[in-house]
């Protein structure tokens, strides 16, 4: 028929699947202008080209279906900067959002190429790190099992979704544990926030100082031989421990499945004077 496309055709023009084109009809967004009875075979006119480019623009401003036919129903010069201004704002809000998900990535990306740079592993290391955040619970860890389950406590605690820990998990041992020499048994878990909005009742900031540290391949149960190297360089320097130890999992299950790539850190702040 002149000046009439078949549904097929309208989707080569449009570059649009036929089931959505069939499903724009379903929901009285852009219907066909003719229907023939004999066939039930769709199709549009001309006419209404700059209608289904309109939707396809607003769809790709990332509007909802629901909008976009409202704002088809309803369109006019107002109505149309009133729903720009607002997609505006909402893509605004998308992008904030990205750039957190970007700064994660970025942070996962450093934190692993930090944990595989070889050359520093199982050396002994003076790091000046700045004020850091972390949210933690208190809670007394003792195996692995145990720090599954504080993963999963502190996940309800704080009403964060554990997706969001990986990567970033840490356990710590008290001072005064630290100075009997017992690193069987960890009082709290942590993990380093990145943006995330917490209660201030499990917010801790890390003080801005020097930090006796030690990245070594394995888990945390490889950590007492460590914590014994460190300790005795703290003692051959004269230093005092001034905070609980940082035990932080840098690479682990989350990463790999290769266990000799698993690798931790052990941080202890110091006061040289």
């Amino acid at each position: 028929m002149k000046d009439l496309f078949t549904i097929g055709e309208m989707s080569k023009l449009f570059n649009i699947n036929i089931k959505t084109l069939r499903y724009y009809d379903e929901i009285n967004l852009f219907k066909p202008i003719f229907i023939d009875s004999t066939n039930s075979y769709r199709y549009y006119s001309t006419d209404q080209f700059e209608q289904l480019n309109t939707i396809k623009y607003l769809k790709a401003l990332g509007m909802s279906l629901k909008s976009i036919n409202y704002h088809l129903k309803k369109r006019n010069i107002n109505n149309t900067m009133d729903l720009l201004k607002k997609q505006r704002k909402i893509t605004e809000e998308k992008i904030k959002d990205l750039e957190v998900v970007k700064q994660k990535i970025d942070n996962r990306i450093n934190q692993i190429n930090y944990a595989t740079y070889g050359d520093n592993l199982n050396i002994i290391e003076e790091i000046k790190f700045e004020k850091r955040t972390i949210v933690l619970l208190k809670q007394r860890i003792k195996s692995n099992n145990d720090l599954e389950l504080s993963i999963r406590h502190l996940e309800n605690e704080t009403n964060k979704d554990a997706s969001i820990f990986n990567g970033k998990v840490g356990i710590s041992i008290c001072i005064d544990k630290l100075k009997n020499r017992v690193f069987d048994e960890y009082d709290y878990i942590f993990l380093f926030t990145e943006g995330e909005i917490y209660n201030k009742n499990f917010i801790k900031v890390l003080p801005r100082g020097v930090y006796v540290t030690i990245r070594f391949c394995g888990t945390h149960k490889n950590s007492p031989l460590y914590y014994k190297k460190l300790l005795r360089y703290i003692d051959e320097k004269g230093y005092t421990i001034i905070e609980d130890s940082m035990e932080v999992t840098l690479i682990d299950f989350g990463l790999t499945t290769d266990k000799s790539q698993f690798v931790t850190e052990i941080q202890i702040l110091i006061n040289k004077y």
